[in-house]
C-alpha cells in the first residue's frame, strides 16, 4: 500500500450533479432552484417552525400558565443523600464545597435540604435553605442545620 493508491471507502463520498455551471450542464440557469421567491434566493434559511405561510403550531395553540421571573430554583438535597455522604467522607461538617466534589450539585446550584430518608450522624450542614422537618431530624440526631 502507498499514498496514491490510497481512496475513500465505497459510499462514502457522494458525487453529486455540479449546479449552476451553464446551461449544456442540465442545471443551469436558476441551479435547480426554481424561479424567483424566498429559497431561489442565496442566503435563505427557513426559520424553525417556518411552515410555509401557514399558522404555524406555535402561534395557532393557545398560551398557558404563568411563568414567574423572579422564582428561585433550587436543587433539593434529600437527608439520605446527605448521610451517604458522611458515611463516604467521615466529615463533621458538610459544606457546599463538599457537596460540589461529590457531584450531588453544580456549580452555581442554590441547594436545599429535604427530610426524605434518617439521619444519624450528628453534622454541621450549610445549605440555602432547609425545609422544616428536615431541620428538626438534623437537630434530633445532634447535628446542625445553618443557613447560607
Amino acid at each position: 500500500m502507498n499514498l496514491s493508491s490510497l481512496k475513500p471507502a465505497a459510499g462514502s463520498v457522494k458525487v453529486g450533479k455540479r449546479v449552476g455551471r451553464g446551461q449544456g450542464s442540465g442545471k443551469g440557469g436558476t441551479a435547480a432552484r426554481g424561479h424567483k421567491g424566498a429559497q431561489s434566493r442565496s442566503g435563505y434559511s427557513r426559520k424553525p417552525g417556518f411552515e410555509g405561510g401557514q399558522m404555524p403550531l406555535q402561534r395557532r395553540l393557545p398560551k398557558f400558565g404563568f411563568n414567574n421571573i423572579n422564582r428561585v430554583e433550587y436543587k433539593a438535597l434529600n437527608l439520605d443523600a446527605i448521610q451517604a455522604l458522611v458515611e463516604k467522607t467521615s466529615a463533621s461538617v458538610i459544606t457546599l464545597e463538599l457537596i460540589r466534589e461529590n457531584g450531588l450539585c453544580a456549580k452555581n446550584d442554590l441547594v436545599k435540604i429535604l427530610n426524605r430518608g434518617e439521619i444519624s450522624s450528628a453534622v454541621e450542614v450549610h445549605a440555602h435553605g432547609f425545609s422544616t422537618s428536615a431541620v428538626e431530624s438534623i437537630e434530633k440526631a445532634g447535628g446542625k442545620a445553618v443557613k447560607l
